[in-house]
């Protein structure tokens, strides 16, 4: 199959539309389920060049969640905590343990699930039974895998009334060095970012402090490489083996950053216990308890909380999480990592992340005021490393 006529293009009313091969050769994917369409492709061939770099920088397997062409997370394969289980709503996942694969979606989709309503998603490995049973419960759009097992494949056939859509890559394929778009009848060309991200890439370590253990190495690298198919300006906050908040898209870095550590903070307090022991009405859908969640974590928790109204929500009434008690409970968090796809031209950038928890940065370099972004790291005792690589992803 050389092209694949598509139902319209980003809009209804963008008209014709396929992907095809200007070579005339075949395409590298084949539809085993449903009808993808524009935005779907954007989010499969984006979101499958990361999990794979990832794989072959870390070695582990890798998953990620995928919305509008900018990952929500992305995470290799290490086994959850029983909080973190219950926190991303796979605690009843029999199996969960033995299938790293399941293991990473999980994280990554359990990361931002406000923002993964609706995902799609990319394996880097065989989809199987289990990780299928995750993504069968859930509102999404589709799945980009190199392969599925026999009951993967059953189980996400019968989702979304059979209309789920199931993409398999050939995990060989290499794209043409020089790559080409247009825009407004402009045509743009370019070689193809092809540079690996690797352990190597953090060697030029420009604070006092020079200590980066291993598994810090690996959150950085996650955050890099994530950083590579995101919208830009993007920063990316990573910890224990996943991206816990992605500040995508924004004009402003510090606006990047705000966004990032916003969502990160979330990702830790949904693992508070006052979260976890939360005691929800029967009848609550999942979709609706993330959302529940999210007010009950913000000022605005007096909307699920009042009286008349925390009955909808609730079978016990919770007790409220103050402002101050969420403060005092992320002041204690240390050792996230954070990656930038650009130098930060100001240290509030630093002093921001600090306030989240990040320990160990890296970013480019480059900025007439580097020495101040170095000296706010340092009264931080940060480690932070100049990769000397912009990743800007259009």
């Amino acid at each position: 199959m050389n092209e694949f006529s598509l139902k319209y293009g980003c809009n209804p009313n963008q008209k014709p539309a396929r992907i095809f091969m200007e070579n005339g050769g075949d395409l590298p994917v084949e539809i085993l389920n449903g009808r993808p369409g524009y935005i779907n492709f954007l989010d499969a061939l984006n979101s499958w060049q990361l999990v794979k770099e990832l794989k072959e920088s870390t070695g582990m397997v890798v998953a990620t969640s995928f919305k509008h062409v900018s990952p929500t997370s992305a995470a290799v394969g290490k086994k959850l905590a029983p909080a973190l289980k219950k926190a991303c709503f796979v605690d009843d996942i029999e199996g969960l343990d033995d299938s790293p694969l399941a293991c990473a979606y999980a994280r990554a989709r359990g990361t931002d699930r406000m923002s993964s309503f609706g995902d799609w998603i990319a394996l880097s490995d065989e989809c199987d039974e289990v990780t299928a049973r995750i993504i069968a419960r859930e509102v999404s759009d589709g799945i980009i895998a190199p392969a599925y097992s026999p009951k993967a494949l059953e189980i996400l056939k019968n989702k979304r009334k059979g209309a789920y859509n199931i993409v398999q890559i050939d995990k060989d394929y290499v794209p043409a060095p020089i790559e080409r778009k247009q825009v407004f009848g402009v045509t743009f060309e370019q070689g193809r970012n092809d540079f690996k991200i690797g352990r190597e890439l953090l060697g030029d370590i420009v604070t006092k402090n020079k200590h980066l253990p291993e598994e810090k190495a690996v959150d950085l690298i996650i955050s890099l490489i994530t950083l590579k198919y995101t919208q830009s300006n993007s920063v990316c906050f990573a910890a224990d083996g996943q991206a816990i908040g992605v500040g995508a898209g924004q004009q402003s870095r510090i606006h990047c950053t705000r966004l990032a550590a916003q969502k990160a903070d979330l990702w830790h307090l949904r693992q508070h216990e006052k979260v976890l022991s939360l005691q929800f009405a029967e009848g609550v859908g999942r979709p609706e308890k993330n959302n529940i969640i999210d007010l009950y974590l913000s000022d605005d928790a007096e909307e699920v909380l009042a009286e008349g109204e925390w009955q909808k929500n609730f079978a016990v009434r919770p007790q409220p999480f103050t402002r101050e008690e969420r403060a005092e409970y992320l002041a204690g968090i240390r050792g996230v990592s954070l990656g930038s796809d650009a130098f930060f031209p100001f240290s509030d950038n630093i002093e921001r992340a600090y306030r989240s928890g990040v320990t160990y940065v890296a970013e480019p370099g480059g900025s007439v005021r580097d020495d101040l972004v170095i000296g706010a790291a340092d009264r931080h005792d940060m480690f932070m490393c100049f990769t000397g690589l912009r990743l800007f992803h259009h």
